[in-house]
């Protein structure tokens, strides 16, 4: 692998534009690169080449990209989640299987980036985050500025990675926890103020120039793959990009080729070819090596399958209810809302009315656990009136859709200025089990008391799930509480056991779940009646009363 001759022809490699990855820093000044352009077409034309695939498109960008790849389907009118999270946890909450991390190692303009998309492509498979290099370059004072202004800075030296923040944020991705993975501005060799959340990985794809430079770093890696690209093509492409995107001459791209680029390549990347499981000669194009990969991905994620549902259902029989749950007390006023929402010949109106009034009710009585701390203000008569007050931050309220979006509107009405977030859990028809497919939580939700809200949980799977995702994104614990209008024994046990200091809040809990889930005698699918759905001949309620 090593460096020839600029113009030397090959038939291994393709063409391609590259993502910029910091490496090369050039000055925009120049008026006008299209000859030069001309001119590399010219020589890429010498060089054998199959289409780019109209999916990857050339990118011009100027920050890093790291991201989650959730599968959905956009229409014009609305966003259709095709496949969701199974459980990554067992029955005592705890993170069961870490995410397989796959990591690409290569040259720059290696097609590393081209390989990782395909992976994606193949694979299949839902809730894939692709984790970039380029995220943790170092931020560069002011004389390293002035160095990489010049092209005198070596982007391509190991000193140029924030290496101890990588290793740290794949180590939490891998083990299912969401993360904060910087934003890196190629232009002003910076980090931007904002950073990017990323969570929810199966499959963890990390590509970088220096991936396995790291002995800290290869230990999380569960598949090492090095793409190898013939150094022409990889030379070709670089005076490409940085002609037409970065306004650089060419005797600027050479010079810096030849001092750092090329060094650094045969010091730190291309010797760790030797810890590679696999080696991709011809980057993208070598579909026998990325069937290899997909297979090999495929029958490690099977070996890690979980059921979660079938085990709960089976647990914490005739076991006492945990001292964490609160019942609202069955006052005459409560159990006739209760006859009417449990009565089948109850009309949707009706329905909806005395739910909110249950909500409600529910709501003030959970809030009367939230810490609270002793205050004084003085009255409008010039007294001082010893009171209490919130101990803490903030409130957010998290809803299971769908059926949790019902209790929003009671929550606002409760708790002033509250912020809202929202977790999308359905029941694989096929599998039986609990899936994410959608989240969206308030920022800094670490920081809050969190009311996590839902109609009905039968076997607290659904629950377990959303609770697990809270975790996930460091709330405490024992900040969070769990509120239903009524709730089956078999999941008060399963929250409490996976989760002893979550407050377990409802109106009333029934003893028993039959063999479809449902709570007996229950109230129906909560969602169905209060939104005036119907549910289709083949559908299975499933935990938190969603219909699909």
């Amino acid at each position: 692998m090593s460096c020839h001759a600029m113009l030397a022809e090959s038939g291994d490699g393709k063409p391609e534009d590259v993502p910029e990855d910091g490496r090369t820093h050039a000055d925009r000044s120049v008026s006008s690169p299209s000859s030069r352009d001309d001119a590399l077409d010219a020589l890429l034309s010498h060089v054998p080449r199959c289409p780019l695939t109209p999916s990857l498109s050339p990118r011009k960008r100027t920050t890093s990209q790291s991201k989650t790849e959730p599968p959905l389907l956009r229409t014009n009118k609305r966003t259709i989640y095709t496949a969701g999270r199974p459980p990554w946890y067992n029955v005592t909450g705890t993170t069961f299987k870490e995410a397989f991390v796959i990591g690409l190692c290569g040259g720059s303009a290696s097609g590393k980036t081209t390989v990782a998309n395909k992976i994606i492509e193949a694979l299949d498979v839902p809730w894939v985050v692709l984790l970039s290099m380029d995220s943790f370059y170092r931020v560069l004072n002011k004389e390293e500025q002035e160095l990489a202004a010049k092209n005198e800075y070596n982007f391509d030296h190991p000193d140029a990675f924030d290496f101890e923040l990588l290793i740290s944020v794949l180590r939490k991705l891998k083990k299912g926890k969401s993360v904060k993975v910087p934003v890196y501005d190629f232009t002003s060799h910076c980090r931007r103020k904002e950073w990017k959340t990323v969570y929810g990985a199966n499959v963890v794809i990390f590509e970088g120039i220096l991936a396995f430079a790291n002995k800290e770093l290869l230990k999380l890696l569960d598949m090492k793959v090095f793409v190898d690209t013939d150094s022409d093509i990889r030379l070709i492409r670089r005076l490409k990009r940085d002609i037409s995107q970065r306004g650089r001459d060419v005797s600027g791209i050479i010079k810096q080729y030849n001092k750092f680029v090329k060094p650094a390549f045969e010091q730190y990347i291309e010797p760790t070819v030797q810890v590679a499981d696999i080696v991709v000669p011809r980057g993208g194009e070598n579909f026998v090596a990325l069937d290899l990969i997909v297979q090999h991905v495929h029958s490690q994620l099977e070996k890690r399958e979980i059921t979660v549902r079938s085990a709960l259902a089976s647990a914490h029989q005739g076991q006492p209810l945990p001292r964490t749950l609160s019942v609202l007390e069955a006052s005459p006023q409560v159990r006739g809302m209760h006859t009417i929402i449990r009565n089948k010949e109850t009309n949707r109106d009706e329905f909806i009315f005395y739910s909110k009034r249950l909500m409600r009710l529910l709501i003030e009585h959970a809030l009367s656990f939230l810490p609270l701390e002793p205050v004084s203000v003085e009255t409008p008569q010039g007294g001082v009136y010893e009171g209490k007050r919130l101990s803490g931050k903030r409130i957010t309220g998290v809803s299971i859709l769908r059926a949790g979006e019902t209790m929003e509107q009671a929550l606002m009405a409760v708790c002033k200025d509250i912020r809202l977030g929202k977790i999308l859990i359905q029941t694989n028809h096929d599998t039986g089990e609990p899936e994410l497919h959608y989240l969206r939580l308030p920022k800094d939700i670490s920081e809050d008391y969190v009311i996590l809200v839902d109609s009905t949980v039968s076997t607290g799977a659904a629950a377990l799930m959303a609770v697990r995702v809270l975790l996930d994104h460091d709330v405490p614990e024992d900040k969070i509480f769990l509120l239903s209008l009524l709730m089956a024994e078999m999941g008060v046990h399963s929250v409490a056991y996976a989760f002893p200091k979550v407050r377990i809040i409802t109106t009333a809990v029934d003893k028993e779940v039959n063999d479809q889930f449902h709570i007996i005698p229950g109230i129906g699918n909560f969602g169905d009646r209060f939104f005036g759905t119907d549910a289709p001949s083949d559908w299975c309620e499933s935990d938190d009363g969603l219909s699909f």
